[in-house]
């Protein structure tokens, strides 16, 4: 049995309460789904900048009446510190994933960002720590990564940020830190690099690329391109992010830990849109348009490749899905969405 199996019997036989910020979001939801499946209870906080009511709604319909009757939903802002400090009462374990991602929209709008990623963040750590829960896990960035060269990405060595994105989410490592050896208080920072998978928006000026791409040949869209295409990425589908947030969760982690969060490979655009193609032609969908070259994304790194084994040697951690893997698992629910409108 592996240390994630381990877990999750663990957590259906002591179950436990749980607050999830950002709990409408992608993530977020997903988090949700599989936490009440395993008869958590969960109090969530969202208050719809980027999360959708229909991702809460999905989640319902995929459980049974008792699983869902376990969630408390209240909508509202993690600015909101009394708010923030009156839900964690009682809670045993904090996931925090709510923020404003996205590295052009830190550039269009670095204010906002830092409301949200920074001010955000400490109001949920410090009342985290003011109630005493028994674990914090928050969700931290490859982007913090900044201008290092080195492949792969190890925690410990990086560079400077190259976006007001990467500094919001520099700066929660640094207040996480702050407070463990200030406060004595714990938490584990999951740099995650480039999460893809079900409910993850298509649409928007912010989409992510894998949704993004996955709509456009469906619709038979031309393909948009940033660059030369040969840039790469360590995409990780959502099911492994969930995987490293239960196992931090329930593992007692001392200190201020910062654990790498992806596969351990890496894909270049041009790749991955080959892939993305070549699934949905197999299932009748035929792209025609054009695959268009444009600018590089200012912000953005050239390459990024995580180093995983802090966190497998560590928790265990194994990645149960690689991105071909996931991408299957991912289209089959665009193409649902998709025919279902």
């Amino acid at each position: 049995m592996s240390t994630y199996q381990k877990a999750k019997v663990q957590l259906k036989s002591s179950p436990k309460v749980w607050f999830i910020t950002g709990v409408a979001g992608f993530i977020g939801s997903n988090l949700l789904e599989t936490l009440l499946q395993l008869n958590q209870r969960v109090i969530g906080l969202d208050n719809f900048s980027t999360g959708f009511h229909a991702n809460l709604e999905e989640v319902k319909s995929a459980l049974t009446k008792a699983q869902w009757q376990r969630f408390r939903f209240v909508e509202g802002d993690i600015g909101d510190y009394e708010l923030c400090l009156d839900l964690l009462n009682g809670v045993d374990y904090v996931l925090h994933q709510a923020a404003l991602g996205s590295v052009p929209r830190s550039i269009a709008n670095p204010i906002n960002t830092n409301t949200a990623n920074i001010t955000g963040f400490l109001n949920i750590l410090n009342a985290s720590k003011e109630v005493g829960v028994k674990s914090f896990t928050f969700a931290a960035s490859s982007s913090t990564y900044g201008d290092h060269p080195a492949l792969p990405k190890v925690e410990e060595n990086i560079g400077a940020p190259l976006s007001p994105y990467a500094v919001t989410k520099y700066v929660n490592e640094l207040y996480a830190d702050v407070f463990y050896k200030t406060y004595n208080f714990n938490s584990v920072g999951l740099r995650y690099f480039n999460v893809f998978g079900k409910r993850q928006n298509p649409n928007g000026a912010y989409a992510a690329v894998i949704p993004k791409w996955i709509e456009s040949v469906l619709v038979n869209e031309d393909v948009l391109i940033n660059g030369d295409g040969e840039t790469s990425r360590d995409f990780c589908y959502i099911r492994n992010v969930i995987q490293a947030n239960i196992l931090v969760a329930t593992s007692g982690q001392d200190g201020a830990q910062i654990y790498n969060v992806a596969v351990g490979d890496q894909t270049s655009l041009n790749e991955l849109i080959e892939i993305i193609k070549s699934n949905l032609g197999a299932r009748n969908y035929l792209h025609t348009g054009q695959i268009r070259y444009q600018d590089f994304r200012a912000g953005d790194v050239r390459h990024s490749r995580a180093d995983i084994s802090k966190i497998k040697d560590h928790l265990g951690y194994k990645p149960m899905h690689t991105v071909r893997d996931g991408l299957t698992e991912a289209i089959s629910w665009y193409i649902d969405k998709h025919a279902n409108g």
